[in-house]
């Protein structure tokens, strides 16, 4: 058995990521979770803007994930993944953005409940 494989299972090309890179991860994610969870309940903020910042604390989330879990970086090993993260997040976007357009304008169409009633008679 070689050394290399006597080690474990590594990805090529990416150093071992150890216990503090996880644990600093779960840091950050408890932190942010928390801080979404004070945002919702707090009166401290200005109620429209509660929206904003929990969606800006969502994506911090995310970055936390794919940064400290995924263990994606802007490096030139990287590149394949980042672009089909991107595409993925891309393509649900999407899918979800249809969705709500095409339930938008089937409610826009739809005929009222009174006038429905009435054409049944």
């Amino acid at each position: 058995m070689t050394e290399s494989s006597s080690k474990g299972h590594r990805t090529p090309g990416k150093p071992h990521s150890g216990v503090l890179t996880y644990l600093a991860g779960l840091g950050f994610a408890i932190v942010l979770t928390l801080a979404s969870f004070w945002a919702a309940g707090t009166n401290a903020i200005w109620e429209p803007a509660v929206p904003i910042l929990l969606a800006a604390l969502a994506i911090g989330q995310m970055g936390v994930h794919v940064v400290f879990f995924f263990h994606l970086s802007s490096g030139p090993g990287d590149t394949n993944n980042l672009l089909a993260l991107i595409f993925g997040v891309f393509v649900v976007g999407l899918v979800v953005f249809g969705s709500i357009l095409i339930m938008s304008n089937l409610d826009a169409n739809m005929v009222p409940m009174d006038k429905l009633m009435k054409m049944q008679r």
